[in-house]
């Protein structure tokens, strides 16, 4: 990592486009084999430069970020979308820099910059380089930042100082931002893993309306919150909300839930292979549809891995019709999947869209063909593609046989106390922001 004094601010680069071929059925869960050979290779990388933090977010909005700690500007690969140009995408951050500390029996989460705003970001690649053309900060109804923090105690995390020293106040207004789109009148859609929430964005960043479950209650934002998703998703699981977000070509949104829901409990949901895609219907500012969603095993995903707890959807796709690109992961391993949301697969109303026993999470092997999970295809196995960076989060496609990918390198941070050193400035993970293009060897559309 380049001295600080060395670092100049960066500009971002980043080639990716969004479109992806998707076949599904409804029916069994289980993978169909890929049509084609699994041969893909990386034809080339390019990384964020060293960017500070603190100059970053004060440039937007001054005077939000007093001390970045070392921090650099990162976690941008939150998603991908593309921006019109060939090559360059706009992205989104998440919530900031975090991390987690064991106090006892308790891990607590820490906010080493709790002043960070998330923001929009648009990127191209250019060579090995990621440039950074624009940026737009998430703003309340009256200007403020939203900020990255917990909206609810008892519900969220409590958040805590870099150290896990001292409490930070809760904040209605925060958003742990992930999924992204840029809809046809340029304003954008972002998901968020708090409420979870559906979050629409003015073409300037300021909060247009948050849709969240009903029965959520959240008091105090400075921005319109509307109880518009079912109240099932109140069930969802701590720092594991809404994460993928696609735009079909209708104009409705399909939100992915990162994993499965504690339905009806906890172990219940750390155990489950079966999580959720929403249906939303901005024109009639509603959820139309429900589609149930069943991982591989987590050994399949990840060799080696024994914890279902870490299967993980970043990333959907939409392609033509009612076709969506999927990838499921772990923080080490991908895989690329194309469904189909037919109608049959609806789900919404029915038994398996609430708490009636056996739930959709309690749904095993044997018991998950009861259910009408979407059936799936698997497009590649990117843990087959050497110089695939880990943790991708961000996908979208180029022309016909081209996947872009860009990964969530957390800020360069790491868990527990030895993150920052005795003067409460960053230990760098030397973990890069990274964008790749894989060729595959045949076409996606």
């Amino acid at each position: 990592m380049n001295p600080r004094l060395l670092r100049r601010p960066a500009v971002v680069v980043l080639p990716l486009t969004a479109a992806l071929a998707i076949t599904a059925v409804m029916g069994t869960a289980e993978a169909e084999p890929a049509r084609h050979g699994s041969a893909a290779r990386v034809v080339s990388t390019s990384t964020l430069p060293d960017i500070p933090l603190a100059g970053f977010s004060n440039g937007l909005l001054p005077g939000s970020v007093d001390d970045d700690r070392d921090v650099d500007l990162g976690g941008i690969g939150s998603d991908l979308y593309p921006a019109g140009r060939r090559g360059e995408y706009w992205t989104v951050t998440d919530r900031g820099p975090n991390g987690q500390i064991a106090v006892g029996k308790d891990k607590r989460r820490t906010f080493p910059v709790p002043g960070f705003d998330p923001a929009i970001v648009k990127i191209r690649a250019v060579g090995g380089r990621i440039q950074v053309l624009k940026s737009i900060p998430l703003t309340t109804a009256s200007g403020a930042p939203v900020t990255g923090l917990p909206n609810q105690q008892g519900r969220d995390e409590a958040p805590y100082t870099y150290d896990a020293s001292t409490p930070l106040a809760y904040n209605p207004d925060g958003l742990d931002t992930e999924g992204l789109v840029r809809d046809r009148d340029g304003s954008f859609w972002l998901v968020d893993e708090y409420g979870p929430s559906l979050v629409h964005v003015s073409a300037r960043g300021r909060v247009l309306a948050r849709h969240v479950p009903k029965g959520l209650n959240l008091a105090g934002a400075d921005y319109p919150v509307i109880e518009s998703l079912p109240s099932i998703f109140l069930k969802r699981k701590v720092n594991r909300g809404f994460e993928g977000l696609a735009l079909m070509p209708d104009g409705d949104l399909v939100m992915a839930l990162q994993s499965p829901l504690l339905n009806p409990d906890k172990a219940t949901g750390e155990d489950s292979r079966s999580t959720r895609l929403v249906r939303f219907s901005p024109r009639k500012n509603r959820v139309t549809a429900e589609y149930a969603y069943r991982f591989d095993a987590v050994g399949e995903v990840e060799p080696g891995q024994t914890k279902t707890s870490e299967l993980k959807i970043s990333s959907v796709v939409a392609l033509g019709g009612d076709r969506l690109l999927v990838q499921e992961r772990t923080d080490k391993s991908a895989r690329v999947y194309e469904v189909r949301l037919r109608r049959g697969a609806d789900i919404l109303g029915s038994p398996w869209d609430g708490t009636a026993a056996p739930t959709l999470e309690q749904l095993d092997d044997t018991t998950s063909a009861k259910a009408p999970f979407l059936a799936k295809r698997l497009v590649v196995d990117l843990n087959t593609v050497q110089g695939v960076p880990g943790k991708i989060e961000g996908i979208a496609v180029e022309g016909s046989s081209t996947l872009v990918l860009l990964n969530d390198n957390d800020f360069g941070m790491t868990d527990g106390p030895s993150a920052f050193d005795a003067n409460g400035r960053l230990v760098d993970s030397d973990v890069e922001t990274t964008l790749v293009r894989v060729r595959l060897d045949h076409p996606l559309r």
